[in-house]
């Protein structure tokens, strides 16, 4: 299934969330916001991934987490 720039296929990586024609599991993004690194630094080691899909997941974490609707969805 394709959602956006996150890509669930059995097939690639057992099904984890990746980006999109890439087999970088999105997670990564996350964990090194986490750990104080920062977008540029992401890019640098998973150049595969563009800046333009990177900033695509973290605008649908935040629709997530800033939006009544989907956080009734997903989360209630």
């Amino acid at each position: 299934m394709l959602y956006g720039q996150v890509s669930i296929d059995p097939e690639i990586m057992s099904g984890t969330a990746v980006f999109a024609g890439t087999r970088v599991p999105v997670q990564n993004l996350f964990d090194y916001i986490e750990g104080g690194d920062g977008l540029l630094e992401f890019l640098d080691d998973f150049p595969s991934v563009s800046k333009e899909a990177a900033i695509a997941v973290l605008e649908m974490a935040k629709h997530t987490l800033t939006t009544e609707k989907a956080l009734h969805e997903n989360f209630a």
